[in-house]
């Protein structure tokens, strides 16, 4: 018969559970998260905004999740650090060997192996990629027991209905199928890592985080929330392209998108932000028509993946 390790109830007790550590429900339920949330956090300019936010205007206790891609800038880890030390924020830097993301991130870009609704949002790569942001962040909400999971998407890339959503073992299971199979099995393989275990759907099935993104429910303006963001020690890179604050592969991710659809794979974002309000339509095409990309970036990207 087995006994929990912290206090005594046995196996046989009714509703009883026990984690892989042998600590049962009651225990864990009674000590409760060490953290308010946690941040998928980049940082980039809405992701710094978000955990700013949460911060110091609610003292949340947060831990900030980077999923180092191989393509963070120097520029932008410098802006984690700066932060993360400002807003005193526990910072995770979770970085998978360069190998097996090489061919997850080559797989994206020689096909569209998503569906056309989530190309119409982002480019392949980069739905890739923020599906192992999402994954990781959920995996680690879970395991870690944080209640909430928060996202730092701008007003034009998520509705506000969305902004506030409760998350559950059947809808993040479907979600991760998806990505499993969005792969050929080789490399779908090497995902699992970085995807649930079966086992969490049913053992950890109450604690499935609320995901949030606060950027929905406050005034956008780009230009203020980097001057708010200044005084914390955050510097707007030099080393990306014109729609990215963080990533030295996004250019070639653009690029890759704009000439297989025939379309920039932010103009979406950019044309609900213009809808909305928070920027203006010139402000816009300055984005999306008249912004140049630079081509040692786009080389650097393709280069680095062997394509």
């Amino acid at each position: 018969m087995k006994i929990c390790v912290r206090c005594i109830l046995p196996s046989s007790f009714p509703g009883i559970k026990f984690d892989a550590a042998g600590i049962c429900n009651h225990c864990r339920k009674g000590k409760g998260p060490s953290y308010d949330a946690i941040c998928a956090y980049s940082g980039g300019k809405d992701s710094s905004y978000t955990l700013k936010i949460l911060r110091e205007r609610y003292g949340l206790r947060i831990i900030a999740l980077v999923f180092d891609n191989h393509f963070i800038s120097p520029a932008a880890w410098e802006n984690v650090q700066a932060v993360a030390d400002g807003l005193q924020v526990d910072v995770v830097r979770f970085r998978p060997p360069w190998p097996p993301l090489r061919r997850f991130f080559a797989a994206a870009a020689k096909e569209d192996i998503f569906p056309a609704a989530a190309l119409l949002r982002a480019s392949s790569i980069c739905t890739g990629c923020i599906s192992l942001v999402k994954s990781l962040t959920i995996k680690t909400a879970v395991e870690m027991e944080i209640p909430l999971a928060a996202y730092g998407w701008s007003p034009g890339q998520a509705p506000i209905q969305a902004a506030i959503m409760k998350t559950n073992p059947s809808q993040v299971r479907q979600n991760q199928t998806s990505i499993r199979k969005a792969f050929p099995k080789p490399i779908s393989c090497e995902l699992n890592p970085y995807l649930l275990p079966e086992s969490h759907y049913e053992f950890y099935k109450d604690r499935f985080p609320i995901n949030i993104h606060p950027l929905a429910f406050f005034e956008y303006e780009e230009e203020a929330i980097k001057a708010e963001l200044r005084d914390l020690g955050w510097r707007a890179p030099e080393d990306t392209d014109s729609n990215s604050t963080n990533c030295l592969l996004n250019a070639f991710a653009n690029r890759v998108h704009l000439e297989r659809h025939n379309f920039h794979p932010y103009v979406l974002e950019i044309a609900n932000m213009v809808r909305q309000g928070v920027m203006s339509r010139q402000e816009g095409i300055d984005k999306i028509y008249n912004s140049r990309q630079d081509e040692k970036m786009i080389v650097f990207a393709k280069d680095k993946l062997g394509l």
